[in-house]
C-alpha cells in the first residue's frame, strides 16, 4: 500500500535522527506588529551556530538545539530585526511580534521576498511577488493585474492582449494551476481576459512554481500559482477605495477581537453599465457590459496551538446584446483553514475547499430564449503535515482528495424557439494523492530535496464511455451505473533537487520533477474565451504527464545590490490533445471522438539580472525557447509548434521612487508572434471559397511589443492617505496584431487580403484610492 510505504521510508530515513546529549526545542510564530498577520519566510538565525530557519506561510518555525544559551536574530522582509538571548533548559514557545523598519518606502524592494535570497535553498524556477510590487506597476486601465505582472518574469509568455492566460515554459495555459488560499480558479479573467479576478487590494503575495515543484502540489503539468489573500488587521481598522476608469472598488479590515481575530472584505465593480444605462441611446442603453467580485476572510486565532481560516470569493461577468445574445461566467471559492501545533516539532494544516466554475449562453430564436448553461465543481480535502525533526531537516508529508463533477453544457429552449432541450453526459473523477519530502541541509554548501507524490486517478460513473478507434469512429459503447468504477490511472510523481553553494555569492542548482494533470481544456482555437470546453481524464483521454529537469546558476552581489540567475529546462510531456481537423468540440456529446493524441516537448533557457535596493528597482528577463507538439494525423506525424511556442520572450520592469511622495513605473515587453495556420490556396465548393491548409501552425503572427508608463503621486494626512495614479498602456501606440483573417479583396475577387485584427492602440489611464 502507497501509505504504508510511505510509513516505512520515512522511519527508515529518519531515524538516524537520535540524540547523544539532551536536546530541546524553540518553536513559534513570527508576526508583523503593526497588522498581526504572519511574517510569511521570516529568518530565525542562531548565532553560535551559524545556522537558521525560515518560517512557513504561516509563520510558523521550530527548531531543535542541544542544551545551552543562544542569541537568536530574528528577520523580515521590511521589518527591525530583533535579537534574543533564549536559555534553553528546556522546550520553549516563543511568539515574537517584529515592528515596521523607519522610514522604510513600502516598494523599495522589488517583491516581498527579495530578501529571501535565491542562493539559499534548493527551490529553482520558483518567484515570488508581492501586492505592493502589483500596485506599483502600470495597470491596464487603471486596474492592477496579478496574472500580468506574472507575465513579466522569465520563463513566463503572456498569451496575447485581451487575455489574462499565460504560457509557463511551453505550456499551454490549462496547465497551470492557479489557486487562491488552497481552492482552484478555473477562469482567472473578467472582461474575456482584460482584468484578472484577482483584486490587489485583497491579496497578499503570489508565489509562481514553474520547476522544482513541492510534492504538496499536483495536477498540472507546467506550474502552479499559489495566490494568498491578506489575513486582516487585528490591531486597527482601514477602509481603502478607489475610483480607476473602468473600475471601483473598496476594502475594508480590521479586529474582531483586537489581537486575536480579524476580517477582510473587498469588492470591486465596473462602471460601463452606468455609463450605457445613462446613455439615453436605446439601442445600447439596456446592454450590459461589467463584472463584480467579492473576496473576504475570517482568521481567529483559538488558543497558542490552533488557527482558523476561513476565505472565500466570488465573481460574476456579463456581456448582455439585449434582446440578441448574453455571455456570463463566474467562479465561486469558499475554503477552510485549520493549523495546530502538536509538541514543538509537528505543525498540521487542515483545508476544505469547494471551487465551481460556471457559464451560460442566452440565445434568441423567432423572438423566443434558448440557454445553454454549464458547471464545473471541485470538493477537495488536503492534510498537509511539517516536521521538524532536526535543525537541518524539514519533512512534510500529507494526503490531498478532490472530487471533480462536470456538467460540460446543457440547453434549455422554449418552444417556440423550435429547439428541443438537451444536455451533454456529466462526468465525475475522484483524484486522491499522498505525498512527501525532505528539505535536507547536508552541510553548509550542500542541501538535497527529495520526495513523491503518488496519485490515483478514478473516473467514476453513470454515463455511456465509447471504445474510438484511429479514425475517431465508435465502434463500441460501454454504459456505466452510478459510482460505478470505469478506469483507474496509478502514477508516481518522484521530485529531487540539489543545491550546492560555490561561495558566499554563488550558488548552481539541478531539479527533476514529473507532473500528472487529470483535467483538460480543449479547443481548437487560438483564443481564449470562458466557454471552452473542459473534460475529464476517462477512458480515452489518458492523463497528461510531464518529466522536466532544470540546471541553474544563480549570483548576487556582497551587499545583495544586484542579483543574476541563468536556468535552463528540457520538458518532456505524454498524452498531449488536439483537435482533429474540421471538428466542432463544443457541438458534439461524444467529444473523444474529435480529439487526437501524441507527445509533446519545451525547452530552453531563461535569464534574469534583478536590483534589489535603492530608490531605483526592477528586472531584465529574457527567455529563448521551444514548444513543440507531435501526433500522428497532424503534418504527417513530424513535429509541429505549439500554440504557445515564444522562440523570444523579453521584459524590461523598472519602479522608481525618488521621494515619498512620488512613485514612477515603466515595463517593456517584446515576443515572438504566435504560431498560426495560415491558407495556403482555396477552392470553389458551390460559389463559396474554402481554404486550402497545408500544415498546422506552419506560420506566425507579427511579433509583438509595447511599452506601459505609471507614476502615483502619494498623499499624506493626520487621518487619511490618497494615490493618485495615471499613466499609458501602449504608450508608443503600436498596434499588435490579436489575430489575422482572410477574405476575398472586393477590388479583384481572385485575390485574398489578409486583415489584421487589433485590440488596443495607446490607452491612457488615471486612477484614486484613498485609505482611512
Amino acid at each position: 500500500m502507497p501509505r504504508t510505504l510511505i510509513l516505512t521510508l520515512l522511519i527508515l530515513l529518519f531515524s538516524f535522527c537520535t540524540y547523544a546529549q539532551t536536546k530541546y526545542t524553540i518553536s513559534g510564530t513570527i508576526r508583523a506588529g503593526k497588522t498581526g498577520e504572519s511574517a510569511i519566510r521570516a529568518t530565525v538565525l542562531v548565532s553560535e551556530h551559524h545556522l537558521g530557519i525560515t518560517t512557513n506561510e504561516y509563520g510558523f518555525f521550530s527548531l531543535t538545539l542541544p542544551a545551552g544559551h543562544y542569541t537568536l536574530v530574528i528577520s523580515a522582509v521590511s521589518m527591525q530585526p530583533r535579537t534574543l538571548d533564549v536559555d534553553l533548559t528546556k522546550d520553549i514557545r516563543l511568539d515574537v511580534s517584529l515592528e515596521a523598519a523607519a522610514a522604510q518606502l513600502q516598494s523599495v524592494v522589488v517583491s516581498a521576498a527579495a530578501n529571501e535570497s535565491k542562493l539559499a535553498g534548493t527551490a529553482m524556477g520558483v518567484d515570488r511577488l508581492s501586492a505592493s510590487t502589483v500596485r506599483d506597476l502600470p495597470a491596464f486601465l487603471g486596474a492592477p493585474d496579478v496574472l500580468k505582472t506574472i507575465q513579466l518574469l522569465p520563463g513566463v509568455a503572456s498569451a496575447g492582449d485581451g487575455n489574462t492566460g499565460f504560457y509557463v515554459r511551453g505550456g499551454a495555459p490549462d496547465q497551470n494551476l492557479i489557486l487562491l488560499d488552497g481552492a482552484t480558479v478555473y477562469n482567472p479573467s473578467h472582461l474575456l481576459g482584460f482584468i484578472s479576478t484577482f483584486n490587489p487590494d485583497a491579496v497578499r503575495d503570489v508565489t509562481l512554481y514553474k520547476g522544482d515543484m513541492p510534492p504538496a502540489y499536483g495536477g498540472r503539468l507546467s506550474s502552479i500559482a499559489a495566490i494568498r489573500m491578506s489575513e486582516g488587521n487585528n490591531q486597527t481598522f482601514h477602509v481603502n477605495a478607489g475610483v480607476g476608469v473602468i473600475t471601483s472598488g473598496i476594502e475594508a479590515e480590521g479586529p474582531i477581537t483586537k489581537g486575536e481575530s480579524s476580517f477582510l472584505v473587498a469588492a470591486r465593480t465596473t462602471r460601463i453599465n452606468a455609463g450605457l444605462a445613462a446613455s439615453h441611446d436605446s439601442t445600447i442603453d439596456k446592454d450590459k457590459i461589467g463584472f463584480y467580485d467579492l473576496n473576504a476572510k475570517l482568521n481567529f486565532r483559538l488558543s497558542s496551538s490552533d488557527h482558523l481560516y476561513a476565505s472565500g470569493y466570488l465573481g460574476q461577468d456579463n456581456l448582455l446584446i439585449y434582446q440578441q445574445a448574453g455571455l456570463a461566467w463566474g467562479n465561486g471559492i469558499a475554503s477552510l483553514r485549520w493549523n495546530h501545533v502538536f509538541g514543538h516539532r509537528l505543525f498540521a494544516n487542515t483545508t476544505v475547499s469547494l471551487s465551481n466554475y460556471n457559464w451560460k449562453i442566452t440565445g434568441y430564436t423567432n423572438g423566443a430564449t434558448w440557454v445553454v448553461t454549464s458547471n464545473l465543481d471541485d470538493w477537495s480535502f488536503k492534510q498537509q503535515w511539517e516536521w521538524y525533526p532536526a535543525p537541518r531537516h524539514t519533512v512534510r508529508f500529507g494526503a490531498e482528495s478532490i472530487y471533480h463533477d462536470l456538467h460540460p453544457a446543457k440547453l434549455n429552449a422554449q418552444p417556440e424557439t423550435g429547439l428541443s432541450d438537451t444536455s451533454f453526459q456529466a462526468r465525475y473523477g475522484w483524484e486522491n494523492a499522498l505525498f512527501a519530502g525532505d528539505d535536507w541541509a547536508v552541510n553548509d554548501r550542500l542541501t538535497l530535496t527529495y520526495g513523491a507524490r503518488f496519485t490515483n486517478y478514478t473516473v467514476l460513473g453513470p454515463g455511456n464511455f465509447y471504445d474510438v478507434n484511429p479514425a475517431g469512429v465508435v465502434i463500441k459503447t460501454n454504459v456505466y451505473s452510478p459510482a460505478q468504477s470505469v478506469v483507474n490511472y496509478f502514477h508516481p510523481e518522484p521530485r529531487v533537487g540539489v543545491a550546492y553553494v560555490l561561495d558566499s555569492r554563488s550558488t548552481i542548482k539541478a531539479s527533476y520533477a514529473r507532473m500528472v494533470q487529470n483535467v483538460h481544456q480543449l479547443t481548437n482555437s487560438a483564443e481564449s474565451l470562458p466557454t471552452q470546453r473542459w473534460d475529464l481524464t476517462n477512458n480515452n483521454i489518458q492523463p497528461e504527464i510531464s518529466d522536466q529537469v532544470s540546471l541553474g546558476y544563480y549570483r548576487e552581489t556582497a551587499d545583495r545590490m544586484y542579483s543574476w540567475s541563468v536556468e535552463t529546462f528540457y520538458k518532456k510531456m505524454q498524452h498531449q490533445i488536439d483537435v482533429r481537423t474540421g471538428a466542432q468540440i463544443e457541438t458534439t456529446d461524444i467529444v473523444d471522438a474529435a480529439l487526437l493524441y501524441g507527445q509533446g516537448r519545451a525547452y530552453g533557457v531563461e535569464g534574469q539580472l534583478k536590483k534589489n535596493k535603492g530608490k531605483l528597482t526592477g528586472w531584465i528577463s529574457y527567455t529563448l525557447s521551444r514548444a513543440q507538439l507531435q501526433i500522428d494525423s497532424i503534418n504527417h506525424g513530424e513535429w509541429y509548434m505549439a500554440p504557445q511556442d515564444r522562440t523570444h520572450n523579453f521584459a524590461i520592469v523598472a519602479i522608481y521612487h525618488p521621494n515619498e511622495k512620488w512613485s514612477f513605473s515603466a515595463n517593456w515587453v517584446y515576443y515572438t508572434g504566435s504560431p498560426v495556420s495560415y491558407p495556403n490556396g482555396k477552392y470553389d465548393v458551390d460559389g463559396r471559397n474554402v481554404f486550402y491548409f497545408a500544415s498546422r501552425n506552419g506560420d506566425r503572427l507579427p511579433a509583438y511589443h509595447r511599452l506601459d508608463l505609471g507614476a502615483t503621486r502619494h498623499y499624506t494626512h493626520k487621518k487619511y492617505k490618497a494615490d493618485l495614479s495615471f499613466g499609458a498602456y501602449n504608450a508608443y501606440d503600436h498596434y499588435n496584431a490579436y489575430y489575422i483573417s482572410y477574405r476575398q479583396n472586393p477590388n479583384n475577387p481572385d485575390q485574398e487580403q489578409a486583415v489584421q485584427t487589433t485590440l488596443f492602440g495607446i490607452i491612457p489611464y488615471i486612477a484614486y484610492t484613498i485609505k482611512f
